[in-house]
């Protein structure tokens, strides 16, 4: 039973160093789906950086399932992400990483907490409200790696999909998950919900 509503990282608040996050889509794609979540992206953190389109790296390629590993993504990001930036990797194609006894469990997103790279999918978002859906999960993506664990409360953008998409019960981020964001230079004091 958890006593707070969230829980973060061991790295601590009000890090001196600005960040900035780049946003590198993958050919696959749509330049329309990258536009909107980086207009979006924006106006929550405004330091931040659209870079030009890649290949996906052919070695997260799970030929089993047809799908792209996440972790590989991830590692591969992590390695091209240049200090005090983060990237965040667009994607639709299927992703997934080992959950447990899973060895491969299909996801919308990952990223480690902290880290300096994540990755997103439109793959798996319901048909209503795309543009909104892929917004919470890079919210919720770029959460991890700022340092944010998943959080209790059933409303914020960095509960646990639990094997689901919970983007329509969500609101924002709850007080605690804000204010840490906000201390991390995130612009969340007016509305910022796509």
């Amino acid at each position: 039973m958890h006593l707070v509503s969230c829980s973060i990282s061991e790295n601590k608040r009000n890090n001196s160093s600005v960040v900035t996050i780049d946003i590198l889509p993958f050919s696959d794609i749509s330049k329309i789906v990258v536009d909107s979540v980086y207009n979006s992206l924006k106006n929550v953190y405004p330091n931040i950086k659209l870079l030009k389109s890649i290949q996906l790296p052919k070695h997260a390629y799970y030929l089993p399932r047809n799908r792209y590993r996440a972790d590989t993504i991830i590692r591969y990001l992590k390695n091209i992400t240049p200090e005090n930036h983060i990237t965040i990797g667009l994607t639709s194609k299927d992703i997934s990483f080992t959950k447990g006894k899973i060895p491969d469990y299909g996801i919308m997103g990952l990223g480690w907490t902290p880290g300096n790279s994540c990755v997103v999918s439109t793959y798996r978002l319901s048909k209503e409200n795309k543009d909104t859906q892929f917004f919470k999960f890079c919210l919720h993506e770029l959460g991890h790696t700022s340092g944010l664990q998943h959080c209790s409360n059933k409303m914020c953008y960095m509960r646990d999909a639990e094997g689901g998409n919970p983007t329509k019960d969500e609101t924002g981020f709850c007080s605690i998950c804000k204010a840490y964001l906000i201390d991390k230079g995130w612009n969340l004091n007016s509305d910022y919900s796509n």
